[in-house]
């Protein structure tokens, strides 16, 4: 009924699918991941808004040279359509696009970039709670051998300093205007306690900020320019690895300012995908699930 079976990808839609119709000005490359951790390239045309010419292309796993060979299927008319892509920070993306359209300016998803200084900021928090349990367990030893009982200090809040390294977790994503009144109490403790962590969660928001409110590519060169410089000065070992990812990517990540562009309509289209394959309780034919995919979305 479906015409499954007179499906023209249907030999080898279990190892790739092409749409090269749907190609269009702006695309965005991620991966996703269809059953039992089975990683699938998807590129996927922003115009099309999630709905039917939304996939370009879907490609078994994330090797450069497989996923880069597929794609250069495309007639390279199509290919050279492309004048922008939006991808994160993976070797294997950036070659892949170098490859099947050396002409599209590459974008990196600002969204990795801040994840990536939000990971740095949890980093310390768990080091710092890491060393409060540690010294938690050296005073309840030292309590047992001098026949006392242990009672652990208490802050203003009722948290002991393991509980309120603990519970700070969400309060460091968010910026402080959406912060409650607990978390505020919270966080005023935290930062006292460990100036550190204020200093590394100021640098996670003044990124942000630099992304929310700069429009030029000239100006965001400075600001970024002079965020770099704090990292340095703070000697946060956390950050180093941050510094050196924007380092390396920095040409990427300033194309961001020329038309915002992020990679949120690929995570977008991923969430769809994964409410598809949780309606269906999970995919048990990759073949015909794909198929229902491409008449869906292609």
């Amino acid at each position: 009924m479906s015409n499954y079976y007179e499906w023209n990808q249907l030999s080898h839609s279990d190892k790739w699918i092409l749409f090269p119709e749907n190609i269009g000005k702006h695309l965005t490359i991620d991966e996703t991941s269809l059953s039992q951790g089975e990683l699938y390239t998807i590129v996927t045309n922003k115009a099309a808004h999630g709905k039917k010419g939304t996939i370009v292309a879907m490609i078994k796993g994330t090797d450069a040279q497989t996923v880069s060979n597929v794609l250069l299927k495309i007639p390279r008319r199509y290919r050279c359509r492309v004048q922008e892509i939006t991808l994160d920070m993976a070797a294997s993306m950036i070659k892949i696009v170098r490859t099947a359209f050396p002409q599209a300016v590459q974008v990196t998803d600002r969204f990795h970039v801040q994840q990536l200084v939000f990971d740095a900021v949890q980093e310390l928090r768990i080091k710092f709670r890491w060393e409060a349990i540690d010294r938690e367990n050296e005073q309840i030893a030292y309590a047992k051998q001098t026949n006392q009982t242990y009672i652990p200090e208490v802050l203003a809040n009722g948290d002991t300093h393991k509980q309120l390294l603990a519970r700070s977790r969400y309060l460091l994503f968010k910026s402080k205007s959406r912060w409650t009144e607990s978390q505020k109490q919270r966080a005023g403790i935290l930062f006292e306690h460990y100036p550190l962590l204020k200093i590394a969660y100021k640098l996670a928001q003044e990124l942000s900020f630099i992304f929310q409110t700069t429009k030029h590519k000239n100006i965001a060169y400075t600001r970024l320019a002079k965020w770099y410089n704090k990292v340095e000065l703070s000697g946060i070992d956390s950050f180093k690895t941050v510094m050196r990812t924007i380092q390396s990517h920095y040409r990427t990540i300033l194309n961001f300012f020329d038309n915002r562009s992020t990679n949120a309509a690929a995570e977008s289209f991923n969430a769809k995908i994964k409410a598809l394959r949780s309606q269906f309780r999970g995919v048990r034919d990759v073949k015909f699930f794909l198929f229902r995919l491409s008449k869906i979305y292609a």
